[in-house]
């Protein structure tokens, strides 16, 4: 087995998560207790990412920063109308695409390099890939299946985060059209494996020290969790999120494009519901429910509001989240 690289070498990995469930005070008390988290680039201000980087730095050099790698899925104006109207909200944005600061947040990490990278959506180029290796700063690809495996290792990175179907948020397929297939996750490490010669780490449905061991079994060098720390006490996921996932209303999760145009995994609610045709088209549709999402969330309605979960959601609890990595070790 490839072993992972030294800053990487801890049987449980925090997933970055953006939009706000990812703090410094999250990536630190993880690093503290032993473990490896990194901070989520997606849909902050260079400015922003530059003073979290900042601030994890200065009580923990064990850290990475996560960057959604551009991979746009363009809309047509009347594609784009069509699901405007049928959301029956007034007010909300024309169309809006955007590489979510790409290069800026790149040239970033470049001037003031970090221990680790890694990139979801997306694939960097190999140029890129190597600009950073002689930085000595570790990549990393999020891939769910072995063609995006195979994809990644020819680009040069140096780990796998391979991701399956039951991972909360949004799926990391390099090809939105497609979604993730149903495949039990130590089996998909298994097929990555046999296919690639690059250490793994495993994520995806991780909801006891029991999938922990079965994943490490089947050849990864870690696993990786991110629903199961949304309620932890550093996570700043928000109060109406938080509470849903504890709520026996919201007994199902399913992936969908209704909030963002890709698909990902969340509690089934009355968006989900309303929107199950709803079209590709990122980051254009994640803009364009933006207003719909942060008005649901500061009035406590859990049902226009995205809330990412993975299969294992109910193992989320609310604690500090070292006792939570520490109990996936047992």
């Amino acid at each position: 087995m490839t072993d992972l690289p030294a800053p990487l070498r801890t049987p449980v990995h925090v997933a970055p998560m953006a939009g706000g469930p990812t703090t410094p005070a999250l990536v630190v008390a993880a690093a503290r207790a032993g473990h490896f988290a990194q901070l989520a680039a997606g849909y902050r201000t260079v400015d922003d990412l530059a003073a979290q980087i900042a601030e994890v730095r200065d009580a923990t050099e064990r850290f990475g920063v996560n960057l959604f790698a551009p991979n746009p899925v363009p809309i047509t104006d009347a594609a784009y109308d069509r699901y405007r109207d049928a959301l029956g909200v007034e007010g909300l944005p024309d169309k809006r695409e955007d590489d979510d600061a790409w290069a800026d947040k790149v040239a970033l990490l470049l001037d003031d390099p970090v221990p680790v990278v890694s990139f979801t959506f997306g694939l960097p180029d190999a140029d890129l890939v190597w600009e950073f290796r002689k930085r000595e700063t570790i990549t990393m690809q999020s891939v769910t299946n072995r063609a995006d495996a195979l994809a990644a290792a020819e680009r040069g990175v140096d780990v796998l985060v391979v991701q399956g179907e039951a991972a909360g948020g949004h799926s990391a397929v390099l090809d939105p059209a497609a979604e993730p297939l149903w495949e039990p996750l130590p089996e998909l490490v298994r097929a990555v494996r046999r296919a690639v010669d690059l250490p793994v780490i495993a994520a995806g449905g991780i909801g006891g020290a029991a999938d922990v061991e079965a994943v490490r079994l089947a050849g990864a060098g870690a696993a990786m969790v991110g629903t199961l720390v949304l309620r932890a006490d550093e996570a700043g996921t928000n109060r109406t999120h938080r509470e849903a996932l504890a709520d026996p209303v919201f007994d199902r999760t399913a992936l969908t494009r209704a909030f963002t145009g890709r698909p990902a995994r969340a509690l089934v609610n009355r968006f989900v519901r309303e929107h199950e045709d709803a079209p590709l088209g990122y980051p254009a549709l994640h803009h364009l429910t933006k207003p719909i999402r942060t008005a649901a969330a500061a009035a406590g309605d859990p049902h226009a509001l995205h809330l990412w979960a993975g299969r294992s959601w109910r193992a989320a609890a609310d604690r500090p989240v070292a006792d939570i990595l520490e109990a996936l070790l047992t």
